[in-house]
């Protein structure tokens, strides 16, 4: 059946065309009759930011501690998006990362297309600005270089001049730097890789108004320089135009874009970007908790220079978020697409859907050509408290609001202890494994609520399983079970677990559990495999993993 499932997958994709098309079962933004339905993406892709090559737009977004880092997005219209490659392999410094750092790495990057390259910035709040650059966004990016090193710089943002200048405009961390709510601009050297000049204050959020100001992004468009921020921080915010004939200043400021009469809290930082027929659209995100920070695309409208973002229903130039527009005038309509959920594992290369918690290590496991990936025990601390601590989590993003994943694993363990299952990821999380005991193996469903806080594991035993098989390996026997594992996420985010042992029949597994964002990250859901201190590792083989409504 799995075989014959991939045989009419590729068939699939051969027939639309030779870059695989994939549709979301569970959110699709594109409505098939010229128009679409924000978010375009309901997904937490946080802090995007886009450019635009030709007939191309290239997406990115932060992506934090996770691996790999800095997601690369392309479309044709704004609208339908593959996920079709990450800029990091790693996240620098790469021993500091081996191991879960939860709300660092990766903040706010900036993609630009320049003289034939693109060129992403971001900012690592304890370690510096960073730029990673390439020819072509779908192949290798190059080695990472800390283009200035220091705390509390992020969300840059560069711009070539016409005179050969470059300049790049940041914020900083309250949390690091001990200052916030302003934005500074610096000179690069014209490589656009080494920071070369001393930062200059070129607008203040330290207002009344304008408080929280941070994600920068840095434009010139009809003799004016524009910086387009984010203030009053990411759920009640609103979106700024700073303007200026002046590189360095002084700057207008006006509130572009806010939440207004609608339900679309905190229209947040984003990226203005123009389409080949003059259009101007602005893709930013909107927090929505568990769910994370999801996208959405606004038309924009240039009045007396100044940007309007949204629908201006009173005309005082300050726009707001829409739930339905027509789509962007692209020439032609693009086939519907999304990223990809679903993954049979049939293939060498990590699915593009899958990040690690922490910098990839050989031990986490391994892509086979046998129809499944291996994921190894972590072998837990001495003192081990709660999943905070464990790198080797395989997860993808919440893809909507109600979705239903099912998974079908082998479990292999020696030691008692060893467990490996499904979760679902936060700063309160849910697991349910089944662990070896014994000559038997039992269902437990884990739950931890501020996982963040040290908090310890809540765990229930729900049902005791047998054995599928057992065979002699080395100087322990190992002992299997295979079983199909099933998370239901309904509105509000509550999660609704289930177990087979047959694929078939499925029971309810445990109480239900509201799943809660992580630290920057919105929940996520995917598999884990540990083992106890001082035990040997265990592993799973994930067969397959399927999200559907």
């Amino acid at each position: 059946m799995k075989r014959l499932i991939m045989v009419l997958a590729l068939l699939g994709s051969w027939q639309m065309n030779a870059e695989a098309q994939y549709v979301s079962d569970v959110w699709v933004s594109d409505q098939s009759d010229g128009t679409y339905v924000n978010p375009v993406l309901h997904a937490d892709y946080s802090d995007p930011d886009v450019c635009a090559v030709g007939d191309d737009f290239y997406m990115t977004a932060s992506s934090f501690q996770c691996t790999p880092g800095l997601p690369i997005l392309h479309s044709k219209d704004l609208v339908n998006w593959q996920l079709v490659n990450y800029a990091l392999k790693e996240v620098e410094p790469k021993d500091f990362y081996r191991k879960p750092q939860h709300g660092k790495g990766v903040w706010a990057p900036c993609i630009r297309h320049h003289n034939g390259e693109f060129y992403i910035y971001w900012g690592d709040p304890d370690w510096g600005i960073f730029m990673v650059k390439t020819k072509d966004p779908k192949g290798e990016w190059e080695k990472p270089i800390l283009v200035k090193a220091g705390r509390g710089m992020i969300d840059p943002s560069p711009l070539w001049d016409e005179d050969g200048k470059v300049y790049l405009a940041h914020a900083w961390a309250g949390s690091r730097a001990g200052f916030n709510s302003i934005i500074t601009i610096c000179e690069m050297n014209a490589e656009g890789t080494q920071v070369i000049g001393e930062p200059v204050l070129v607008f203040d959020g330290n207002d009344g108004v304008n408080h929280t100001v941070e994600g920068a992004k840095f434009y010139k468009n009809n003799g004016y320089y524009y910086i387009l921020a984010p203030a009053g921080g990411v759920v009640e915010g609103w979106q700024i135009a700073l303007r200026s004939k002046h590189v360095y200043g002084p700057y207008e400021s006006k509130i572009v874009m806010a939440q207004g009469s609608t339900d679309i809290n905190g229209p947040h930082q984003g990226g203005w970007v123009k389409t080949r027929a003059g259009e101007s659209w602005f893709v930013h995100f909107q927090d929505k908790g568990a769910y994370g920070r999801v996208i959405h695309l606004n038309p924009v409208e240039w009045k007396d220079n100044w940007p309007v973002i949204g629908t201006d229903k009173d005309g005082d130039g300050c726009g707001e978020p829409m739930k339905r527009h027509r789509k962007p005038d692209v020439g032609r309509n693009w086939p519907v697409q999304t990223p990809v959920e679903s993954d049979e594992f049939d293939s060498r290369k990590l699915g593009l859907q899958w990040e690690w918690h922490a910098n990839y290590q050989d031990c986490f496991g391994f892509t086979s050509d046998l129809g499944y990936i291996r994921i190894y025990s972590h072998i837990l601390s001495e003192h081990f408290v709660n999943c905070w601590e464990v790198p080797n989590l395989l997860l993808q993003k919440f893809p909507a609001e109600e979705f239903t994943v099912t998974t079908k694993l082998k479990v292999s363990a020696k030691d008692d202890g060893q467990q490996s299952g499904l979760i679902v990821m936060g700063w309160d999380y849910c697991r349910i494994g089944v662990e070896k005991q014994g000559e038997a193996f039992v269902l437990k469903q884990t739950v931890c609520k501020d996982a963040e806080q040290g908090m310890p594991e809540t765990v229930v035993t729900l049902a005791e399983v047998p054995v599928s098989r057992k065979f002699e390996a080395g100087l322990h026997p190992n002992y299997e079970r295979d079983i199909f594992l099933r998370v239901q996420v309904g509105k509000g985010a509550v999660c609704r677990f289930y177990y087979s042992l047959d694929g078939k029949k499925f029971m309810q597994a445990g109480a239900p559990f509201t799943a809660r964002q992580g630290k920057w990250i919105g929940a996520k859901v995917g598999l884990f495999s540990v083992t106890p201190y001082g035990k040997e590792r265990g592993w799973v083989d994930v067969d397959w993993f399927r999200v559907s409504k």
